[in-house]
């Protein structure tokens, strides 16, 4: 059994539970207070406990993508399903590759990525008004992005590196959420999920400027200058920063406090693990 005092936190905010459906055949899921009390969707974020995958993997990778055995990952899916009160059919997922592309999913995606080949590329954020269907982007150490929409009954996963952070993954997933659906931004509700924190992630110098000059005013609460040409990022101020310019209400704002790399028996991390890992993933599903 995982708990939520297993985790390294950045600071005694209560912005998850964990539920767990290990004796039901599922998984243990980090969930957001603020997205659980809309009472409109299944969401969840993985760990690294409750799979079967061995080595590297071990237990709970959700990646067919880094070398793992596929009827492991292909269990993982199944096991998370459950937890989601869903079917592995019910699955879409990114096909990612840091880019801000959207795209609008209905139930003839259903399968995609898991069951079927994918029929898209280069595809970060996936959004959908249809209930029943998962959304599903995924981790290890880059920030998930989740949105719900209680107005007009929508939802969105994204997936946001730096380079997706530099270029506004949240403020495009809002965008296309307005033009398919007609969401408006103070109605939508946001969670920014477990990420590397800025005490642990070190950027070039020509990065760091490139965040500075696109969020004016942040200074050392998004770049801490910390030795010759090297900083220290902080995404997740820089994607609480670029929802709220969005249009995102603070109050309908959830930030993390669990980081990855300081967390890696318990999530996987890219930085930590020097890339020896899989990943967890973000899983958002309409009732």
């Amino acid at each position: 059994m995982i708990r939520l005092q297993d985790f390294k936190t950045a600071d005694d905010r209560q912005v998850y539970y964990i539920e767990d459906h290990c004796a039901d055949g599922g998984v243990p899921l980090l969930k957001f207070h603020m997205l659980e009390q809309l009472k409109l969707a299944d969401h969840g974020i993985t760990t690294r406990v409750g799979g079967v995958s061995k080595g590297m993997f071990r237990t709970l990778n959700v990646s067919y993508t880094r070398g793992d055995e596929k009827t492991a990952v292909d269990e993982n899916f199944h096991r998370t399903a459950v937890s989601l009160h869903a079917d592995v059919s019910d699955f879409v997922l990114t096909d990612q590759t840091h880019t801000v592309r959207v795209r609008r999913v209905t139930r003839e995606d259903c399968g995609k990525g898991v069951l079927r080949q994918r029929d898209y590329q280069d595809v970060d954020g996936l959004i959908t008004n249809e209930p029943g269907i998962v959304l599903a982007a995924f981790f290890a150490d880059c920030v998930p992005l989740l949105f719900i929409d209680p107005v007009h009954g929508a939802a969105g996963v994204s997936h946001s590196g730096w380079r997706g952070t530099l270029a506004g993954m949240g403020r495009e997933t809002l965008r296309a959420m307005q033009e398919a659906y007609g969401s408006r931004p103070q109605e939508v509700y946001c969670a920014i999920g477990p990420s590397i924190c800025q005490s642990c992630y070190e950027v070039s110098e020509d990065v760091a400027l490139r965040f500075m000059e696109e969020f004016q005013g942040a200074d050392e609460a998004l770049c801490m200058p910390k030795e010759a040409s090297k900083y220290q990022l902080n995404l997740w101020k820089a994607n609480e920063l670029a929802l709220l310019k969005a249009g995102i209400l603070k109050e309908h704002l959830a930030v993390t406090n669990i980081c990855t790399c300081c967390n890696p028996k318990l999530l996987f991390s890219h930085r930590a693990s020097q890339g020896k890992r899989g990943n967890f993933g973000a899983f958002l599903k309409l009732r």
